[in-house]
């Protein structure tokens, strides 16, 4: 069989393996030290925020972010809908009820016209929400301008889930930088990883003091062990975040290279009844996963290309199954952007084809002809 070709894979730059090392040899393994403390200067100064907290994952930065916005139980709260459950999973945690937002195909993220229903409908039952999570979907920004300016009309705040989207920038501000609070995931297989890891970030140094407090099981600076609320274990180990600073070190080197290969397939399969998740205006997509989008009167299907790809030993993933068609998260309101559902759509077309920055060129080249070969066999 040849040799395997994944989606995307943690791809070390080779100077992690120093800070690592500087962990063992100071014995500051815990989720304490350098490292945490020097991971967290390196992304506020990338991102030029204030507030930074490395955590064991996104999705307890997620779930933080919510803390840190007020949302309690019953609260409602506005979420992508082309998403992982990771973004939408720290709701129910909370005990907060979601609502479910379609995208748009100019940036396959949330759409402003369904927000605008959500919002109105909310209005007119007097169940507003409490803050909005909006995605940055596959390395891409949302249409923050239009967000921004319907959430700030209903005085909602914004948690923006950047978790596979560091790097990429809207009207050249990054990602990470749109929300009231904002999360970073360092998930194995991401720009950048940490192994399992993530971050919240902030532009109000409180939040930042407070949620760093609640991360550490919010432990009371007393002799004895004394806690007045409820705390959490989510701080990032020093080990984890010494990998961290060894990735930020060739990040724009990996953004670089996923854009090639974004790029690459652009090329190559432009001739092909599909077409590539295009890059939105005013955005700078760091293409975390190169998507297509089949047209809708090809014979081919996703598992079709999907299959072949498999045969060769080369891995290849569908879309994101919306949430709102998740069995757990069925039963919770959804929005459209038009008539139908643009995200369901996506899921049906779409497919997310290898991305994963060890591949050499020829390997994508490679991936292009199997998939002239699956449309040529339906012609």
């Amino acid at each position: 069989m040849s040799k395997a070709i994944l989606l995307a894979s943690p791809h070390m730059g080779g100077e992690e393996i120093k800070f690592v090392n500087e962990a063992f040899e100071t014995n500051w393994i815990a989720p304490l030290g350098k490292n945490v403390d020097e991971f967290e200067k390196d992304i506020k100064k990338y991102l030029n925020i204030k507030g930074a907290v490395a955590l064991s994952s996104g999705t307890a930065a997620i779930h933080l972010g919510l803390i840190a916005l007020g949302v309690k139980e019953n609260d409602i709260v506005f979420c992508s809908d082309m998403t992982f459950s990771a973004s939408a999973n720290p709701i129910i945690y909370q005990k907060a009820i979601p609502v479910f937002i379609d995208s748009d195909y100019e940036t396959w993220n949330m759409s402003p016209i369904a927000l605008r229903k959500a919002f109105e409908d909310a209005k007119k039952n007097k169940r507003m929400p409490k803050c909005v999570i909006v995605v940055d979907l596959y390395g891409q920004s949302a249409n923050y301008n239009a967000i921004r300016a319907i959430c700030d009309e209903y005085n909602t705040p914004i948690l923006e889930d950047a978790a596979e989207a560091l790097g990429a920038t809207y009207n050249g501000k990054h990602c990470g930088t749109f929300g009231d609070i904002a999360i970073l995931s360092f998930n194995g297989n991401k720009i950048i990883t940490t192994s399992g890891g993530g971050m919240l970030l902030t532009n109000d140094v409180e939040v930042e003091k407070e949620m760093r407090f609640l991360s550490t099981q919010a432990r009371e600076p007393e002799l004895h062990y004394e806690h007045k609320k409820l705390g959490f274990n989510y701080r990032l180990s020093n080990i984890s975040a010494g990998i961290g600073r060894g990735q930020m070190l060739v990040l724009e080197e990996r953004v670089k290279r996923k854009r090639e290969i974004y790029n690459i397939y652009k090329q190559q399969l432009a001739e092909l009844p599909l077409s590539m998740m295009p890059e939105a205006e005013n955005c700078f997509s760091t293409f975390w996963l190169s998507c297509l989008l089949i047209n809708k009167e090809s014979n081919v299907c996703y598992l079709d290309i999907l299959n072949a790809l498999k045969l060769e030993n080369i891995e290849s993933r569908p879309i994101w199954k919306p949430m709102h068609m998740q069995p757990f998260f069925s039963s919770y309101e959804y929005f459209s952007h038009g008539d139908s559902s643009v995200c369901e759509d996506i899921f049906a077309r779409g497919l997310c084809l290898p991305s994963d920055t060890k591949m050499r060129d020829d390997d994508v080249y490679r991936i292009c002809e199997i998939i002239k070969k699956v449309f040529k066999g339906k012609e």
